[in-house]
């Protein structure tokens, strides 16, 4: 038999790296549903124009490097790096967003670097980051619940507005998210985090219409369903324990202190758990094989680094949310947590 020697991915496991990124994609079906139901059919929208986008350009770059497009297909890696940014952008951000994105996730961070295995940084959200620098007003343009909006938009309506920019009456995404009132509406983490920049207690954020007191209508359930799937790839043995629940017990920690010993100055864990992109990063951004620390302690380190730079951007950074930041700091620092974590060589 032959011995093939190749970069990682390695999973000690029988299944195949199209496998197991079939079931990453399985897993994060609940959290694509709940999504859907809270945010509209741009999700869906955006996932399916994604995924064509990204085995399109993962063909053109095979085809670029004289290889068989199948060879890099069949993987199914390209379908999970889009799959990870149209569930990470707001769903109706406009056509093109997705495109750069891609373009940067797939040919800058994925391919140039060698291929999947090879990669320094995680693809989806190189070109989060990317995405959220250049293009902020597109970046932060997130509707509000079905549930708070007079006027849902339909199918069709979503379909136009991703590749038009207006809607079947002439809108534009601005004008709908304005409404009648005047009053943009914002992700419950920018909302609550602007409130207690201007002086609001943590009662008063809170009693905001998005949040229903607890930590956000739409996204607590969209965090909860995440954990769902992110507990079945546990179960599965697709992903192990080690990063995600160290992510959540550095976000837990570090966020719990902060409440304890300055009260009203920050969000509580809870908050920090069920909103935002928590749990989409815990069990499907950071758990990533290739930009993830590879030792046991290596991962229950990186994981949380993880969850305390979540809270630490969250809580003073420029933007409301920190996942996409916080695991690419993390990527930077793999090769030195790896070297102080190798294992003993047996004998010594």
């Amino acid at each position: 038999m032959a011995f093939f020697i190749a970069s990682s991915p390695h999973a000690h496991s029988k299944r195949s790296t199209p496998d197991l990124m079939k079931w990453v994609a399985i897993c994060a079906l609940p959290g694509l549903v709940a999504q859907t139901y809270f945010f509209g059919w741009g999700t869906i929208i955006q996932l399916i124009f994604a995924v064509m986008v990204a085995m399109a350009l993962e063909a053109l770059v095979m085809v670029s490097r004289k290889r068989h497009p199948l060879f890099a297909l069949r993987d199914n890696s390209a379908i999970v790096t889009a799959w990870l940014l149209a569930v990470a952008i707001p769903p109706l951000s406009p056509w093109w967003v997705i495109v750069i994105g891609l373009i940067f996730a797939i040919i800058i961070a994925k391919h140039l670097y060698g291929g999947i295995g090879q990669n320094l940084f995680n693809p989806a959200m190189v070109a989060y980051v990317v995405l959220l620098i250049s293009f902020p007003v597109q970046m932060t343009s997130w509707i509000e619940p079905v549930q708070l909006s007079n006027d849902p938009i339909s199918f069709v309506d979503a379909f136009s507005m991703i590749f038009t920019g207006f809607n079947s009456e002439g809108l534009s995404l601005q004008q709908i998210r304005t409404g009648i009132d005047g009053v943009t509406m914002a992700t419950p983490l920018d909302s609550f985090k602007t409130a207690l920049h201007s002086g609001s207690t943590v009662q008063e954020a809170l009693a905001q219409p998005q949040f229903n007191g607890i930590a956000g209508i739409g996204w607590e359930w969209v965090n909860l369903a995440y954990l769902t799937g992110g507990l079945l790839l546990i179960k599965l043995r697709v992903i192990n324990w080690h990063i995600p629940v160290s992510f959540l017990v550095g976000l837990i920690v570090s966020s719990g202190l902060f409440m304890l010993f300055t009260p009203g100055e920050t969000a509580s864990p809870l908050i920090h758990l069920l909103s935002g992109a928590t749990m989409l990063g815990a069990f499907f951004i950071a758990t990533d094989p290739v930009s993830a620390s590879t030792t046991v302690k290596g991962r229950l380190i990186f994981g949380a680094f993880i969850g305390v730079m979540v809270f630490i951007i969250r809580s003073w950074g420029g933007f409301p949310d920190g996942v996409a930041f916080a695991v690419l700091l993390a990527n930077m620092c793999v090769p030195l947590i790896d070297y102080y974590t190798k294992p003993r060589t047996y004998g010594h």
